[in-house]
């Protein structure tokens, strides 16, 4: 498949500025960022991008943000050297290593987890992904069902089952990212997550002891309902990929209608990630 690459030069006063256009391109179905001097990359699959469209929904935000785009054609055969490149281990606190295989182990990590970093979302760099796992290490998994909604590499997934969880669904509507999951899995040993390429309509009818979702405000809005019949009686919701303001206070609203209660959130610059319990 073949990828557009959109090269963002920003001129901003505030972070949650530049944050604003990014929030913008994933809603308009960019799946990649990559931040880079003056600005950041955008990718969509090549299929996806209509930039008549895409021109119109940024239109607003330029009364907010001065920027400027150009576009280049990322052949499928050259992503996975290029994204390779770009991909830096990360540590989260003093337990977790995020690496790519060709990177060197860590034992001395309480929890190492191994990415091959192709298209798919979700390496650990993103603020959201970062405080998704800080919350995890607060978290007994050992024993739980666990669901993990647009699981990108899979790496939530895969941290839930290296802390004990017995069994693991991961979700996307994207089957990049599904078979990124598979992949990655079979790289840390890891044989007790199931995936499936949807939305909420392929959540298994069971129940969950915990749900990570590290999607967006529209999205966790729509879906609130169905976390919340899914998830077991004292269940924990995680979510993540949504501003402090005015996002916070709108979904901890979705999620009261639906009998969840907040319990804190987490912040990192303008992002947030948020528990909840039934």
């Amino acid at each position: 498949m073949n990828y557009i690459e959109l090269l963002f030069t920003t001129l901003y006063q505030e972070d949650f500025q530049q944050d604003l256009l990014m929030n913008a391109l994933a809603e308009a179905g960019f799946d990649t960022f990559e931040e880079v001097d003056f600005g950041f990359k955008a990718y969509i699959p090549a299929v996806d991008f209509d930039k008549e469209d895409l021109d119109d929904q940024l239109e607003p935000l330029h009364q907010v943000l001065t920027f400027s785009y150009e576009v280049n054609l990322i052949p499928h055969k050259n992503w996975n050297a290029v994204w390779e490149s770009n991909f830096q281990p990360i540590q989260i606190k003093d337990q977790i290593w995020v690496r790519a295989t060709f990177h060197e182990p860590r034992p001395d990590f309480p929890f190492e987890i191994v990415i091959d970093p192709k298209m798919a979302f979700g390496t650990g760099h993103h603020q959201t992904t970062s405080m998704m796992m800080d919350f995890m290490l607060d978290t007994v998994f050992t024993g739980k069902k666990v669901l993990d909604m647009g699981c990108g590499t899979g790496i939530l997934a895969i941290l839930a089952s290296k802390k004990g969880a017995t069994a693991i669904t991961a979700i996307d509507n994207d089957p990049i990212c599904c078979e990124s999951t598979k992949e990655n899995a079979v790289l840390n040993g890891i044989e007790n997550i199931t995936v499936f390429c949807g939305s909420k309509e392929v959540i298994p009818n069971e129940t969950f002891d915990v749900i990570l979702a590290n999607i967006n405000r529209n999205i966790l809005l729509d879906q609130m309902d169905t976390y919340a019949q899914r998830l077991s009686a004292n269940g924990q919701l995680f979510l993540s990929g949504f501003y402090e303001n005015p996002d916070l206070e709108i979904l901890k609203t979705g999620a009261k209608k639906c009998g969840l209660q907040f319990l804190e959130r987490k912040k990192m610059q303008d992002w947030v990630s948020a528990k909840f319990i039934r």
